[in-house]
């Protein structure tokens, strides 16, 4: 194998020296290799793509639909994604100018701070939040203002928010907003989001709202930032959470026309245009009413989950604030257990069998907290507390 000058390597984009591997992926791989080892590590659906879904993508392959779509995505998928943010949250978007399919919501956060960060500017991120945001904003030349909302139960305030635009005025370029929240499965109500929609309405910071998991809200309804601040608002949606689609990689990307034509660019620079099977599926999935009824079920089965292991993990002495949507638990390790939350998750996977996720890897906040993804049948589930339970009783102190 040749080996490359290391002047070629110290010539590479600089600000990928300030990133790495990412570190969910990395632990995963790491306990991996454990034998019969429980990983309840990804936030990936343990659910099969339901059968209407996948004839749709069948039907697209048979019909010899093999050619280049539009880049922003087949017209048929964003009518469908238009017609489910109207129908779902009341929100209303032109398909034909203010709407992109993109590959999977990965894809429209990198589009979208590529489109609006310049090197040296700041993006607001309320932590613990989903790692890819601080990645790219770095790579983009970016420097991430964290807003740590760990006091405050994992939810950004109003207060919060304006103290960060104080002290850094016009150097915000964006903010991101990620509800349901992967980490935590914290979100927020209509009053929350209308509280923080009139801190930002007026300014020239774009918010990026992440709402990949907005059909997995429990007890109250999802409410859109863009309900709220439609002119300032790129939106982030997709079917990987809602349908169990992870692998299909489509995500939805909506905003104002001009905003959109900006980042359009980018999508096309970036991947041309998504797979028109998939495209097929994901409109069979957003645009029919067995599509509805296919999140509905798989929601029932997450939030019997949910309270199964909340309870479990309450009663072992974690601390955990309720998730009221996505299908993760963030849980604080009890006192008296060892308190690095890396060294705490490799003892027990090594130990007793179980891989959660160490809650540093989502920033500031996440110092010893363990995030768990209950997205696994209520067996593994049930297996998985067994071992938790071992665990912490031969371990306190």
């Amino acid at each position: 194998m040749p080996e490359v000058k290391p002047s070629l390597l110290n010539n590479l984009n600089q600000h990928l020296k300030l990133v790495g591997p990412s570190a969910i992926r990395a632990f995963d791989i790491e306990v991996s290799e454990i034998p019969d080892i429980i990983k309840l590590t990804l936030g990936e659906p343990d659910f099969n793509v339901p059968d209407h879904i996948k004839q749709a993508a069948i039907r697209s392959i048979e019909a010899n639909d093999s050619h280049y779509a539009a880049s922003n995505g087949t017209i048929h998928l964003r009518e469908a994604a238009a017609g489910f943010l109207a129908d779902r949250y009341d929100i209303d978007y032109d398909p034909t100018n203010e709407i992109i399919v993109t590959i999977g919501a990965t894809e429209a956060i990198y589009d979208t701070l590529t489109t609006i960060l310049n090197p040296g500017d700041k993006i607001i991120l309320p932590t613990p939040i989903f790692p890819l945001y601080i990645a790219v904003g770095l790579v983009d030349g970016a420097e991430p203002v964290f807003i740590d909302t760990s006091s405050n139960d994992f939810v950004l305030s109003p207060e919060m928010l304006k103290a960060a635009i104080a002290k850094h005025g016009d150097d915000i370029k964006a903010v991101v907003l990620n509800f349901p929240s992967n980490p935590t499965g914290v979100t927020y109500n209509d009053e929350q989001i209308k509280a923080i929609a009139d801190v930002l309405r007026g300014t020239d910071i774009i918010v990026i709202s992440d709402e990949i998991y907005s059909e997995l809200s429990y007890e109250n309804s999802h409410v859109s930032m863009a309900k709220y601040l439609p002119e300032q608002t790129i939106l982030l949606n997709g079917v990987s959470k809602s349908h169990a689609m992870t692998g299909y990689r489509i995500g939805i990307l909506a905003g104002p026309a001009q905003l959109v034509q900006k980042i359009a660019m980018i999508h096309q620079f970036a991947t041309t245009t998504a797979s028109n099977p998939a495209m097929a599926a994901a409109t069979e999935a957003l645009g029919t009413e067995a599509g509805r009824q296919d999140t509905l079920v798989m929601k029932a089965e997450y939030l019997q989950r949910r309270v199964y292991v909340y309870d479990t993990m309450t009663q072992l002495g974690f601390k955990v604030a309720k998730p009221d949507g996505a299908f993760y638990i963030f849980a604080k390790i009890p006192a008296g257990y060892i308190q690095d939350d890396f060294a705490f998750a490799r003892d027990l996977a090594q130990n007793n069998g179980l891989a959660l996720i160490p809650g540093s890897s989502f920033g500031p906040g996440g110092e010893g907290y363990v995030r768990l993804s209950y997205a696994a049948s209520i067996e593994t589930l049930q297996k998985a507390m067994h071992r938790l339970t071992a665990y912490m009783e031969e371990n306190g102190k």
